[in-house]
């Protein structure tokens, strides 16, 4: 069994079907990346996975348990832990206080002190900013705040959308190393990126998303290859 399954996933905006009967897997200490153009749906299945909309039909399966119908904050607490689209940092907070709120679902102190320390290990911005109000942080900096505040849950799984959008290049190596440092530590990611070249770069394997449909699938070194993948993503 997969650490997370997706079978027959089906979701509507209204009337509009914005995720058309898709299935995947994401097994244990894997980094999956999904691509596509906008309006593909990798947003909506992130927001399905983490709880935030429902489904229609289908199921979603994470180490053995059926989350459809568990409210978003309980899956934190399963190990599952949401970057999402656009940082979503808590402007008026301090980055300490940003990253304490990663922890809400523990309550060990001594255990959530270790924990922000390791996170100002990987980003040593952040603890040279711990007192800064997380609104006036640069785009990557709260980016690396984001992530920092879901490594703060403890997660087995952490699910990142768009983590390099309207950062500079440096910033966007910094942020990939980064993922890279967290899959290697035992984490599993599950990534949604623009960015289709850097995000095959770094994954095992990924899906292709068009119009709510998975269309094509496979290891991502085969698909940096693929003729297809060269046009439509990675301007080859």
């Amino acid at each position: 069994m997969a650490m997370l399954e997706i079978r027959d996933l089906n979701v509507y905006y209204g009337v509009i079907q914005a995720m058309k009967g898709i299935s995947f897997d994401v097994e244990q200490g894997e980094v999956i990346a999904l691509i596509g153009a906008n309006g593909a749906g990798k947003t909506t299945t992130l927001q399905t996975i983490t709880g935030m909309l429902t489904p229609k039909s289908g199921s979603i399966t994470f180490e053995g348990i059926d989350i459809v119908k568990i409210p978003g904050h309980k899956i934190v607490s399963l190990g599952m832990a949401h970057v999402p689209e656009g940082r979503r940092v808590f402007a008026q907070l301090s980055v300490l206080e940003n990253l304490k709120l990663g922890a809400y679902t523990r309550k060990d102190k001594k255990e959530i002190e270790d924990s922000i320390q390791r996170v100002y290990k990987s980003f040593p911005r952040l603890e040279e900013r711990k007192n800064q109000l997380a609104g006036t942080l640069s785009g990557g900096e709260q980016q690396m705040l984001a992530m920092g505040r879901a490594l703060m849950s403890k997660p087995k799984i952490i699910l990142m959308d768009e983590p390099s959008m309207g950062l500079s290049p440096i910033f966007v190596e910094e942020i990939f190393k980064i993922i890279k440092e967290i899959s290697a530590s035992g984490t599993t990611v599950l990534l949604v990126e623009q960015n289709a070249k850097k995000a095959l770069e770094i994954a095992d394997r990924a899906y292709v998303l068009e119009t709510g449909k998975i269309v094509l699938q496979g290891e991502a070194k085969v698909l940096m290859n693929d003729e297809s993948i060269k046009k439509a993503y990675l301007g080859e």
